[in-house]
């Protein structure tokens, strides 16, 4: 069942071209989990459930070293802070957004900090509170425009060709860029 979500929306992030993903599906079986995340960790790509609520999970694909990269950035930690992210390190900053997605209330917008989505972008979704973008995609855009389209199509591209590959017979191992 995951091997269907993991080609649907983490190919960016599968092709090493994006920090991250995420999707919700159905709770997997018992040991589904844990057997993809070894096979993806091969690869240097990392998989956790950032949320559970008995009958769906909210999983997160991602490459370490990139989010590693995108969290120690300085601007990164300006966005955070607010925020309840003391460190940024990788591991206190996901279990900071564990604690944020449990606690109920609004979703927590800085989660764009950890998919690799432009910080001003994400600063502009969270001051605007989504409203008054300049175009939108995978997330909405309130700076650089042409770039952000530019990606968008890399991005859709990307989806496209790993869904075709996949349908056609490739497997997410074989589809997954080695770190």
């Amino acid at each position: 069942m995951l091997e269907e979500y993991l080609v649907a929306h983490c190919a960016p992030t599968l092709a090493n071209i994006k920090t991250a993903s995420l999707f919700r599906c159905p709770c997997p079986g018992p040991g589904e989990l844990e057997a993809w995340r070894q096979t993806l960790a091969a690869k240097g790509v990392e998989l956790t459930v950032l949320r559970c609520d008995g009958t769906h999970v909210l999983v997160y694909v991602y490459r370490p070293s990139r989010l590693r990269a995108d969290l120690c950035r300085p601007e990164a930690e300006r966005l955070l802070r607010p925020y309840g992210y003391i460190a940024t390190d990788e591991e206190s900053a996901l279990q900071r957004l564990r604690e944020r997605l449990s606690a109920g209330g609004d979703f927590p917008h800085e989660i764009g900090a950890f998919l690799g989505y432009p910080l001003e972008d994400v600063a502009g979704y969270i001051h605007n509170r989504g409203q008054n973008c300049r175009c939108m995609g995978c997330w909405k855009v309130y700076c650089n425009e042409c770039e952000a389209r530019r990606t968008f199509a890399k991005l859709k591209k990307c989806s496209e060709v790993y869904g075709r590959l996949w349908r056609q017979g490739r497997t997410v191992p074989e589809l997954t860029v080695a770190a």
